[in-house]
């Protein structure tokens, strides 16, 4: 059993059932989404460097603020032509 929580003002946790991972992601699209904090896209390019390695393909994506939810339009773009998601976290 594993609780996450959602950090974005949920007064009530929400039950959800966990998406299955992919055996691999050779062969695949993953979206990187930059969330517009300083030196997220340097932590990004590490990561589609070792992405790529492995075979996945991969789309950027940038918030426009980290300080507020992605834009729905933006979301569902990343919904619609990814098969999994990052989203980068510096501080």
């Amino acid at each position: 059993m594993v609780t996450v929580l959602d950090p974005t003002d949920e007064a009530t946790p929400t039950a959800r059932e966990r998406v299955a991972r992919p055996e691999s992601l050779a062969g695949l699209t993953v979206g990187l989404l930059d969330i517009s904090k300083p030196r997220g896209n340097v932590f990004l390019d590490r990561v589609e460097a070792g992405l790529t390695a492995m075979g996945a393909e991969t789309r950027r994506f940038v918030k426009p603020t980290f300080s507020k939810p992605a834009p729905v339009d933006l979301r569902h773009e990343i919904a619609t032509s990814c098969h999994a998601v990052i989203e980068a976290l510096a501080d």
